[in-house]
């Protein structure tokens, strides 16, 4: 099938080698962010290097890609959380796992001893929702069988790539946890937890969790199951429900990025979380998924590195979410194919003049479209206009757009030539003055002289 798809190029970015040449050029770019420092209240996160810094991608049908130190395992921290509670919701649905927890930012750090009006955790972005969400996790089962149900789901998940677990890191959770310690107390006193959990018994699995590990390259596989809706591109298998995935981009969108989501829902617009070893899980719905990972952290608790490439990602691509907006500025698409765009452009825009659609011509013409693109038979969409009779269309093609009047096609016809032949004598005046005023533009070489001369025009009309 890969190869299939390969040599159609039927892949969702067709042109896979440009695309990632400008992968590695913004991961050059992020590469030159020095600033922050390594997460040190975690005594096993302190060991890591500042220096470190990869970034993978796999999209939705397996086209791959690394870039750094994507082989470097490290652990998940923060980055589980959507994680446990996509699984909390595949196993028990929506319903029941928000009678627990709510859907909220909460406007407080990340592990803040607050709760909503309605006494649950804000969100499961947040310590106290993740904690909660632990809980609901095969409760009847004993810890080795819960931490294998959710190491089995990780694999799958990831195409079985490298899922593991650092026992330093989570002794080290354990014995610096007293926030969290604090937060479970709390939790208990408020009756947060469902009937007989084990308060003690979900943190210390919390703690677990939050030290599997990964490598970029599996992370990145990890995300594009999220991104293609709970299936996983390496292996073809369905691991989590579409409600499980929906609401936990939703959520990873709104609360994903500690005090910072808000912004980065702003100004990139895609659902990710970030985790305080310097990983930053990011999504690109029915693209692609990615995992970053630099351990410089800004005060926030968000890579640096990581920070500056989503940005930089966004600011090039039409990835954030209202990108695709109508009338919005133009970035680079690597989705289009590069083959098939030219043609349905064409089709598109003859179809606008044909039917003498205004506000479809003015869409064109400001996304940058070559408004003298033609047909099979060398028609513009001013001789359509023209043959037609739509008066205002051939206005806007000749006086916004510019249309050459003198392109002839597989004839020998110009659009003044079609006006005559189906007898639409106003157009054919209009074409007539144009064709006068489009040679005097261009044999002074001054194509802003045009516009004076055509407010002439409209009188016709």
């Amino acid at each position: 099938m890969l190869l299939t798809k390969a040599f159609r190029k039927m892949f969702i970015v067709p042109d896979f080698q440009v695309f990632t040449q400008k992968i590695n050029e913004i991961y050059d770019s992020a590469l030159q962010q020095d600033g922050g420092q390594v997460a040190d209240y975690i005594p096993q996160l302190a060991k890591f290097s500042p220096h470190l810094w990869g970034a993978s991608l796999c999209t939705i049908d397996g086209q791959r890609h690394s870039v750094g130190d994507t082989k470097v395992p490290f652990c998940l921290q923060s980055c589980i959380k959507p994680l446990e509670y996509a699984i909390a919701v595949h196993e028990l649905g929506g319903e029941h796992v928000h009678r627990f927890v709510g859907k909220e930012p909460s406007g407080f750090r990340f592990n803040k001893l607050s709760l909503s009006e309605e006494d649950k955790p804000h969100n499961p972005m947040v310590n106290a929702g993740a904690i909660v969400i632990s809980s609901l996790i095969k409760p009847k089962s004993n810890k080795a069988e819960r931490f294998d149900y959710v190491m089995e789901f990780l694999k799958r998940a990831a195409g079985a790539e490298y899922v593991g677990f650092s026992n330093a890191t989570f002794q080290s959770e354990r014995e610096t946890g007293d926030r969290n310690y604090a937060l479970g107390y709390y939790l208990k006193e408020k009756k947060c937890f469902p009937e007989n959990a084990d308060m003690i018994a979900a943190l210390d699995f919390y703690f677990q969790l939050c030290s599997i590990e990964m490598t970029c390259e599996s992370g990145s596989v990890m995300a594009a199951t999220l991104a293609n809706g709970g299936i996983c591109p390496i292996t073809g298998d369905r691991v989590l429900s579409t409600e499980a995935v929906r609401n936990t981009l939703s959520l990873m969108h709104s609360c994903g990025m500690y005090d910072f989501s808000g912004q980065f829902a702003f100004h990139v617009g895609l659902p990710a979380k970030s985790g305080v070893s310097g990983a930053v899980l990011l999504v690109v719905p029915n693209v692609m998924g990615m995992m970053c990972w630099s351990p410089s952290l800004d005060r926030i608790g968000n890579s640096v590195r990581g920070i500056h490439f989503c940005q930089e990602l966004v600011s090039h691509f039409n990835f954030h979410h209202y990108d695709n907006l109508r009338h919005f500025t133009k970035k680079h698409d690597p989705r289009r194919s590069l083959d098939d765009e030219p043609n349905k452009s064409v089709v598109n825009l003859m179809f606008a003049a044909y039917s003498g659609d205004i506000s479809a011509l003015r869409r064109f013409a400001l996304s940058t479209l070559d408004m003298e693109q033609r047909d099979y038979d060398s028609r513009t969409a001013l001789h359509i206009a023209a043959s037609e009779g739509h008066v205002d269309a051939v206005i806007f093609l000749t006086e916004e757009c510019k249309v050459n009047p003198f392109i002839k096609d597989r004839w020998g016809n110009t659009p003044l030539d079609d006006a005559r032949q189906f007898g639409h004598h106003v157009i054919a005046t209009i074409l007539q003055q144009y064709q006068h005023v489009y040679t005097d533009a261009e044999s002074s070489g001054n194509k802003e002289e045009q516009k004076t001369t055509m407010d002439s025009l409209k009188s016709i009309n």
